[in-house]
């Protein structure tokens, strides 16, 4: 009987802190996704145009993800999450500048904008409710990844050679949006389950797919909307 009352009592307070990450992972990605549009807003004021300041704030980005990683415990993991995610904010600015600057740029960004919202929504609300595990997926992902890091590569080399790659970024595109959907469903279920035991973690792993979703669905809906 003890035995049981043991079991119960581990099981309850597994569930409960299963919820308390769903709720943090969740507060902190509404904080950090409105950061990004406050810093994402600075970069537009100040009509950045310039893709090294893009990919200067990516990387910086990208170090300070890599830290995080390694201070996910401790207290600088949260100004530390806001960093890396202002940063990231602040890269938008370039791209959105180059959107906004067509005729019908603001419908381009204002589309892509929503339907990153809607996917991100949908695929979320599908996990929580269908409870399914997508863990599965993690090895189609890790080499889904890879083939289109070699695919990113080529693109940078071909043109060297006189190659035209314009088709090949709209597959790239549509091949990341892709992926990054696969990403959202393996990473909410991982919350769901309680795999992901710490939400700075499971926060910027979210955020990572939505930042790249929206960026790559920029590019479809700017190719579909091409005067």
């Amino acid at each position: 009987m003890n035995n049981i009352n043991v079991a119960a009592a581990r099981s309850e307070q597994s569930i409960l802190q299963t919820n308390k990450v769903i709720r943090n992972t969740y507060m902190l990605l509404s904080m950090t996704l409105l950061f990004s549009a406050v810093t994402a807003v600075i970069s537009l004021s100040l009509e950045i145009t310039s893709m090294w300041a893009y990919l200067g704030s990516i990387i910086a980005g990208m170090v300070v993800l890599f830290i995080i990683g390694k201070k996910q415990n401790s207290v600088a993991a949260l100004p530390l999450t806001f960093l890396f995610t202002g940063l990231w904010g602040f890269a938008l600015g370039p791209i959105l500048n180059h959107y906004l600057a067509m005729s019908n740029g603001g419908d381009i960004v204002v589309t892509a904008l929503g339907m990153t919202a809607l996917t991100f929504v949908g695929l979320s609300a599908y996990v929580f409710n269908s409870k399914k595990d997508f863990s599965f997926m993690g090895g189609f992902l890790a080499a889904g990844s890879m083939v289109l890091i070699i695919a990113m590569v080529a693109m940078f080399i071909l043109p060297v050679f006189g190659i035209d790659v314009s088709a090949m970024h709209l597959a790239f595109s549509a091949a990341v949006v892709l992926l990054m959907a696969g990403f959202i469903l393996y990473d909410t279920s991982k919350i769901v389950d309680g795999t992901y035991q710490n939400y700075v973690m499971a926060t910027v792993g979210l955020y990572v797919n939505i930042f790249n979703m929206f960026i790559h669905m920029l590019a479809l809906v700017g190719f579909l909307n091409d005067d």
